[in-house]
């Protein structure tokens, strides 16, 4: 197969396949859009390793990219990063209380990404905290002043009024 085709990785590409060790940028953006819009979503890094066998390891991504998110951001995804991560963030927690009509427990976030996969995940924001004691009250704070600051009465207990 080899004399025929001259290597492994190029009878691996002329047979339709990637060959996930070697692939090539192109090749991996693409493979990451086709998973994003298998799933209707941006993936994750939990995505690439559940479809491992079709699509290359994340790792190749972190190496080849610099970091998933780069790579996600390059196919296309909307993938917030830094300040406009946490703006994101404190935005879909201000609706969130809106909706519990309270400040979100972490409890209450794992139940709403379950309904709605475009919520950056609980650990994701409690790693803008770098992931201390007492990141979760922090990110409540936040979203207490932004309640604040739009004229939403939130009581010390956590509830709106």
């Amino acid at each position: 197969m080899i004399e025929h085709f001259g290597s492994w990785n190029r009878a691996k590409r002329q047979a339709g396949l990637v060959p996930r060790r070697f692939a090539t940028r192109e090749e991996l953006l693409a493979l990451l859009k086709e998973l994003g819009q298998e799933l209707g979503r941006v993936p994750t890094a939990r995505d690439i390793d559940e479809h491992r066998g079709r699509m290359p390891s994340k790792s190749l991504y972190w190496h080849t990219f610099g970091s998933l998110t780069n790579a996600l951001r390059e196919a296309g995804f909307d993938v917030p990063v830094g300040e406009e991560r946490l703006e994101r963030a404190l935005e879909q927690a201000v609706n969130l209380s809106k909706k519990l009509r309270r400040l979100p427990k972490f409890a209450d976030w794992t139940e709403a990404r379950k309904e709605d996969d475009s919520l950056l995940t609980e650990w994701q924001i409690y790693r803008m905290f770098d992931a201390r004691r007492g990141a979760w009250s922090t990110f409540q704070f936040l979203v207490h002043e932004r309640l604040r600051q739009a004229g939403v009465t939130v009581a010390p207990d956590g509830r709106i009024v």
